[in-house]
């Protein structure tokens, strides 16, 4: 959603987490495609360093930029993983057959299936497979480039009857590259972490949201398998890290952001409680603002 003065619209993560209203009515402005296919460049990329370097040149070319991180990967492989660029296709005068690829996970595993073992095994073998792959562009259509997990469906069975976290904090860019490198170093010794960890930048368009999680800088989001005490203990060694680094998590998808890191995070989250609306509340809203001291 684009924010438009002359209407009051505002963007998308100016909603307020719900504690402002109901919305009930939405404008979008919309990007004409001449067919559902995108032109996709895929690269590998060995550290966080070539990341960076991927990244600086895509970001000029590419409408779309989004990473893969091998969140296990260490010492000179640490932050290895693929790069995926793309652009909608112009006008073609024909277009390949698209058919989806339905795969449902059908049952509850008792425990996950995302563990070191199984998480080793994956990364190795998708980092790897992408190596076969030219760098040149091919033609993809936007349901597997821009919603890759549509194509399993149920696929939080996999992580079994505990559920999982999404871990999504955002750097800001004067700390990401160190930042990073040290939330990778955490959660690769922990032996934790996801199948999909996502690696992407924003860019130094301002948000006038007063709770508004994008900002200048990088996103990085995993799931992690729900392990009890010792997922939350990552979580707090992780938090340390983003609260000195002067990011943020990402209250749309939090379940324990402390409130300390979310007042640091959000500094105008008391200007915020101005338009909060008294008839809405919510669990998170009481844990991060109304029951601290």
């Amino acid at each position: 959603m684009r924010a438009g003065s002359e209407r009051g619209l505002v963007r998308s993560n100016s909603w307020g987490l719900g504690l402002t209203g109901l919305i009930t009515w939405a404008e979008l402005q919309l990007a004409p495609i001449a067919n559902p296919f995108v032109w996709v460049r895929i690269q590998r990329f060995r550290d966080l360093d070539e990341f960076w370097d991927l990244n600086h040149e895509a970001e000029q070319r590419y409408s779309y930029t989004v990473a893969w991180v091998d969140c296990l990967a260490k010492g000179s492989r640490l932050g290895r993983g693929i790069y995926f660029s793309g652009e909608h296709a112009p006008a073609l005068t024909e277009t390949p057959h698209y058919r989806s690829r339905d795969f449902r996970v059908v049952l509850d595993p008792p425990f996950s299936l995302v563990n070191r073992l199984s998480l080793t095994a994956f990364n190795e073998i998708y980092y790897h497979y992408h190596k076969l792959l030219s760098s040149r562009p091919v033609l993809s259509h936007y349901v597997p480039f821009f919603y890759p997990l549509d194509a399993i469906g149920q696929w939080n069975r996999i992580y079994g009857r505990n559920g999982f976290f999404q871990y999504q904090c955002v750097l800001p860019k004067p700390n990401a590259r160190e930042g990073l490198k040290v939330l990778l170093d955490e959660i690769g010794g922990s032996g934790q972490g996801s199948f999909l960890a996502v690696l992407k930048t924003f860019g130094a368009i301002r948000s006038p949201g007063l709770l508004s999680f994008p900002r200048e800088g990088v996103t990085f989001a995993l799931d992690f398998p729900n392990r009890g005490i010792t997922t939350r203990r990552l979580f707090d060694r992780l938090d340390r890290v983003v609260m000195e680094a002067g990011g943020a998590l990402y209250p749309a998808k939090d379940a324990r952001m402390p409130a300390e890191l979310f007042r640091r995070g959000f500094p105008k989250w008391e200007k915020f409680t101005r338009y909060r609306d008294p008839a809405f509340s919510s669990n998170f809203w009481r844990r991060v603002a109304e029951d601290q001291p």
